[in-house]
């Protein structure tokens, strides 16, 4: 699914009123009616209902949704701003004329002096105040406005975005100044600031609402943003086919595991191999052999001269795809192997955990990373890499442009993981539970991304794939131990369920 900017949202809603023949008025309507349903369907007519309609085209939305629930039996108090040095947008204009003498609706212009109702946490409050249209923070009266709402803990109903949030980047926005929804409302999209952390707790509750936007628009307007849904990869994905031989589904050398780290070694080794990796080399150091051999019998094991920590890193064999990094240490002869290695392989390669941080603490190795690799950071890894940031919009604006700069593709892991490619391309994840907080779930991760990338698929893909894989593995297996009981094995054990549960009609066919 297309994820649109307000600009591109724009040209959608005009190519909708041009296919259709209708105005905007029509479109508004459209709206209302589909936010109406959801508050029908949630609260009773006795429910208090306070309005806050802005000057513009969301707040004749909200003047529409007083209307037409007036016309469903719900009584609303509705605080239009006409504050002077203002304009009401011809949209909003009309919906107040519409508005007015309409019962069950108690209609206050905000001209000059707002005196705001008392609000408690028995009321339901709709924010009609600014949508995704806004083009400036707000300040002023529309701030303290923002903030008493939010103050009063009613329930709050945000129509299209919480009123004071961009759509896109909110770097230096006074977060005082964004209604706190319990429920945001969105028309047709959810919008790009709703993937970030520091957003969610504004945007709350998110439902999108259907109103039968022109498609021929939605797959001509360019995007740089998708997010990735059951049939992006039911479409990608393809059962094995009846005469394959280990070697067609492809060689993973994976560098993983040192003393007291082989846990993660193991995990790797098993995402891989459960996400449908032909064979698996697993390098560590020598005190791996057991706990590797006892726990993924199914690898091969290649012995470091060292018994302890990875000190050298040769390729013996042609592989598929290399892996680097988990729980392999950041000692001085782990960094300068990782150095060597990094500096002399020319082929794409996965660096992730340890090698990430190996890297960090040799930042000009950031230059070698061969063209066309693929790093997994958690945020602080990012944050080793690429400096301090402070919160996942900032992160994502480095990666897109460290990502161009040095051709690689970047896994910005966690809630909502983004895929960010060198073409600018941001591939959203839909998939995964707070279950997935746990330790050893990044090490599965890399597995099954090596694995997707072994078995042929393109790199972009692979890592798209992997990632909406290790997500739903994490939501099949949670359903059995549930958020505080998931553990990394229980997600591992679950690729292969999760990968079934996408193609496994195919298979059998």
């Amino acid at each position: 699914m297309k994820i649109f900017t307000t600009e591109g949202i724009r040209r959608i809603d005009e190519a909708t009123i041009e296919s259709e023949n209708i105005k905007m008025l029509d479109l508004m309507e459209r709206a209302a009616s589909a936010v109406v349903y959801q508050i029908i369907s949630r609260w009773h007519p006795s429910k208090r209902i306070v309005i806050f309609a802005g000057p513009g085209n969301n707040g004749g939305d909200a003047l529409a949704v007083a209307r037409l629930l007036a016309e469903q039996g719900y009584r609303s108090e509705v605080y239009l701003f006409n504050v002077k040095g203002t304009r009401l947008s011809h949209c909003c204009e009309t919906n107040r004329d519409r508005l007015k003498n309409v019962d069950r609706v108690e209609l206050i212009e905000v001209i000059d002096t707002f005196v705001p109702p008392e609000l408690g946490p028995n009321d339901l409050v709709i924010d009609g105040l600014f949508g995704s249209g806004l083009s400036k923070p707000l300040k002023s009266g529309y701030a303290s406005t923002v903030q008493y709402i939010n103050e009063s803990h009613a329930f709050v109903v945000s129509i299209d975005t919480p009123s004071g949030l961009f759509g896109e980047w909110n770097t230096g926005v006074d977060r005082r100044n964004i209604v706190r929804a319990n429920l945001t409302l969105a028309f047709q999209f959810k919008r790009l600031s709703f993937f970030f952390s520091e957003n969610a707790e504004f945007v709350g509750e998110v439902v999108v609402l259907d109103l039968e936007m022109d498609q021929r628009a939605i797959a001509n307007t360019p995007t740089d943003f998708y997010l990735i849904e059951p049939e992006d990869v039911k479409r990608e994905l393809y059962p094995h086919g009846n005469f394959i031989n280990k070697y067609d589904n492809g060689t993973v050398f994976l560098v993983a595991g040192s003393y007291g780290m082989m846990g993660a070694a193991t995990l790797a080794a098993r995402g891989a191999t459960r996400a449908g990796a032909g064979l698996v080399t697993v390098h560590a150091p020598k005190c791996g052999y057991i706990p590797l051999s006892s726990t993924v019998p199914e690898v091969l094991f290649e012995a470091d001269q060292s018994e302890f920590v990875t000190t050298e890193i040769e390729l013996h064999h042609h592989y598929s795809v290399v892996a680097l990094g988990p729980g392999i240490s950041t000692t001085e002869d782990t960094i300068s192997a990782v150095d060597s290695f990094i500096k002399r392989y020319r082929r794409p390669c996965i660096l992730d955990a340890d090698a990430l941080n190996c890297i960090a603490m040799r930042p000009v190795l950031i230059h070698s990373i061969p063209k066309g690799s693929v790093l997994t950071p958690h945020n602080s890894e990012f944050d080793r890499l690429f400096g301090e940031h402070n919160s996942d919009e900032e992160r994502l604006k480095k990666a897109i442009d460290v990502s161009r700069l040095y051709e690689i593709t970047i896994v910005l892991k966690g809630k909502y993981t983004k895929t960010v490619r060198p073409d600018g391309k941001v591939y959203i994840n839909s998939t995964g539970n707070p279950g997935l907080a746990t330790a050893g779930s990044g090490d599965v991760l890399t597995g099954v991304i090596a694995a997707f990338i072994a078995q042929g698929y393109a790199t972009d893909w692979s890592v798209a794939l992997g990632v909406y894989v290790h997500g739903l593995a994490g939501d099949i297996a949670v359903k059995e131990q549930g958020t505080h009981g998931l553990i990394a094995p229980d997600v591992a054990n679950a690729v292969g369920k999760a990968i079934h549960s996408i193609i496994g009609n195919e298979a059998n066919e």
